[in-house]
């Protein structure tokens, strides 16, 4: 359950423009690309699973080795259905600016990418600055522009919804005992769901958030 913050001006200017960049229509030369992060907790069987027969159900015993954590990076462009996703061992600064660099280079022809991120102490420029110099990491940068979500609004990043998409689909009731098991099985679904090209049909817009939240502005 999401819990919407303190309705202020802040929040309010910040959800309108989360909100009227997904009004945008489909745009090469302006994508819009949405990105958060999922923790994972890596589980190992500590006894065989029994397979699938016929006429009996696949058996797992309930005992299992906490092995660890790891990340995923999730990104997706909702209206075209591009995806990326990415996992490393910890979402720290040097991580996401990789994952940043590899949005990019996916649009290089694009004049910029509007990305949307919550507010993430990592979700800067200077963590890009610090991987790859002020020179190469500021122009990274500049080729973004950044969308904050406002604080308590990361409801509003349409990240976490291929966040839920992929811990369905990828994920579901498995157990991945270690992060090489973790990367096969998150490039293969993030193959997948390119080839299918699965879009997320956002609806809640600007006029429904000034309706449902009681709001009103005179921005356009």
């Amino acid at each position: 359950m999401w819990c919407v913050g303190k309705l202020d001006e802040e929040y309010i200017a910040k959800m309108e423009d989360v909100l009227k960049i997904y009004e945008r229509p489909l745009s090469q030369s302006e994508p819009v690309v949405c990105v958060d992060e999922k923790p994972v907790v890596l589980h190992r069987d500590t006894r065989p699973v029994i397979p699938l027969q016929p006429g009996k159900a696949a058996r797992r015993d309930y005992e299992y080795e906490r092995c660890g954590t790891a990340n995923v990076f999730c990104g997706i462009e909702p209206k075209a259905g591009v995806h990326f996703s990415k996992v490393t061992p910890t979402r720290s600064s040097p991580e996401f600016a990789d994952f940043i660099l590899d949005i990019a280079a996916h649009y290089s022809a694009a004049d910029t990418i509007h990305l949307v991120v919550d507010n993430l102490s990592t979700h800067t420029r200077k963590a890009l600055t610090d991987r790859f110099g002020e020179k190469i990491g500021g122009w990274l940068w500049n080729r973004f522009t950044v969308h904050y979500t406002p604080t308590h609004g990361s409801w509003l990043n349409q990240a976490e919804v291929e966040i839920s998409l992929f811990g369905r689909q990828c994920l579901g009731r498995r157990r991945v005992g270690d992060i090489r098991q973790l990367r096969s099985q998150t490039k293969a679904w993030n193959r997948r769901a390119n080839r299918d090209r699965i879009t997320i049909q956002w609806k809640f817009t600007r006029k429904q958030a000034r309706r449902k939240l009681n709001y009103s502005t005179t921005r356009s």
